[in-house]
């Protein structure tokens, strides 16, 4: 399963450099999650990183 960034993105870029799997990217308008490569942190951290240090509620969810 994978992540996805929801239209609540602010464009912080907090997640981008949590991501262990270099998932996360800077889209057109918000920061999006390719979920070829989203792992959920699984393997790497109890929780999803980007989650952790998002500012915004609910931004990020599952796919």
């Amino acid at each position: 399963m994978a992540l996805r960034i929801t239209e609540e993105c602010i464009n912080c870029g907090a997640c981008e450099p949590e991501c262990p799997t270099n998932a996360i990217s800077q889209g057109t308008d918000i920061y999006v999650i390719d979920p070829n490569l989203c792992v959920e942190c699984k393997g790497h951290y109890d929780e999803p990183q980007c989650v952790a240090v998002c500012p915004i509620d609910n931004c990020i969810v599952p796919a």
